[in-house]
């Protein structure tokens, strides 16, 4: 099967339990042959990496190239006020939704965000930096779903039925 990716990212402040959803449908995209790409940031990027194990590509500010930042620019509503350091990261942004050749969109953006956003017209301040990897996903036809909207936290709940009991006994393997 041709390698299937998928973005995981979010707020640094989602929910625990939110989190803790985030690992087992990464848990479960892992066994489906999904590969993550995300940014190793505190919360939801962690979230889904601990259930991608190796079945993943991560993002580091210090990868943003010239071209990654110009496209992150073209998104980003106030990139003339953005230090270095956050143009890197919204940079980093580009290659979580378009690989790092910035050619290969992702199938599908999943996130948690305090405002719901799932398009650029939706975003706001409260969105966060999520809000450029929305936008990038949005203009290049990546579907984004938010765990914040109780739909989209349905329809993954049912993907993921049974696999929690699965998930916990995996996770005591590894204790």
């Amino acid at each position: 099967m041709k390698n299937q990716f998928y973005t995981g990212v979010g707020s640094r402040n989602t929910p625990v339990e939110i989190q803790h959803f985030m690992t087992q449908i990464a848990f479960k995209l892992k066994s489906m042959d999904w590969t993550l790409r995300s940014g190793a940031a505190k919360g939801a990027d962690t979230a889904f990496e601990m259930g991608a194990g190796t079945q993943k590509q991560i993002f580091l500010k210090e990868q943003a190239t010239a071209q990654a930042m110009t496209i992150a620019e073209n998104f980003h509503p106030a990139w003339n006020r953005c230090s270095d350091f956050a143009k890197r990261l919204h940079g980093r942004n580009a290659f979580q939704v378009l690989g790092i050749d910035l050619k290969t969109p992702s199938k599908f953006l999943l996130c948690w965000t305090p405002d719901a956003c799932i398009s650029h017209e939706q975003r706001t301040i409260r969105t966060g930096g999520t809000g450029t990897a929305i936008s990038i996903a949005e203009f290049f036809g990546v579907k984004v779903f938010n765990l914040a909207i109780e739909f989209h936290r349905k329809r993954l709940e049912t993907m993921c039925i049974g696999l929690n009991h699965f998930y916990q006994e995996e996770q005591e393997k590894t204790l």
